[in-house]
């Protein structure tokens, strides 16, 4: 199954920013679900008749809810409070950190700091930490 494609699903609602994303994934082998807001993204990974993605990218700041809200959403849901998440953010306070890093996501990432190529070596090692963990342990 490993060269079944991964989906990554893409919350970034600067939309030239979620359609370099969308591009450079989709021109890695992954398969995409861009949406410019997280109560778009979280309407579709609600809908059960989707399946799930294998990793949300997900910037912190957007217009109505924001990260730290979608993320206190996914953990109400016991199908989808184990979902990897990196969240992408133009800032970084250490509470801001803290609290993401208490709902459960994988990385913060500033995007000053890297390119977008590094940030997919990011996320792709998220990706194949997730798979390690799904083949090694049998729960935390």
């Amino acid at each position: 199954m490993e060269d079944q494609a991964k989906t990554i699903m893409i919350i970034e609602d600067e939309s030239l920013l979620l359609e370099a994303i969308d591009r450079k994934l989709a021109s890695r082998g992954y398969k995409t679900l861009p949406y410019v807001s997280a109560e778009e993204g979280l309407a579709h990974l609600q809908d059960t008749t989707h399946p799930l993605p294998d990793l949300i990218w997900l910037d912190y700041y957007l217009g109505g809810m924001d990260g730290g809200q979608f993320m206190v959403e996914l953990k109400k849901d016991e199908r989808l409070k184990n979902l990897p998440v990196i969240v992408v953010s133009n800032s970084a306070s250490d509470q801001k950190k803290n609290n993401m890093i208490d709902l459960g996501e994988k990385a913060y990432i500033l995007k000053a700091q890297y390119k977008l190529d590094d940030i997919i070596v990011l996320l792709e090692n998220v990706l194949k930490d997730e798979s390690m963990q799904q083949v090694d342990s049998g729960g935390s």
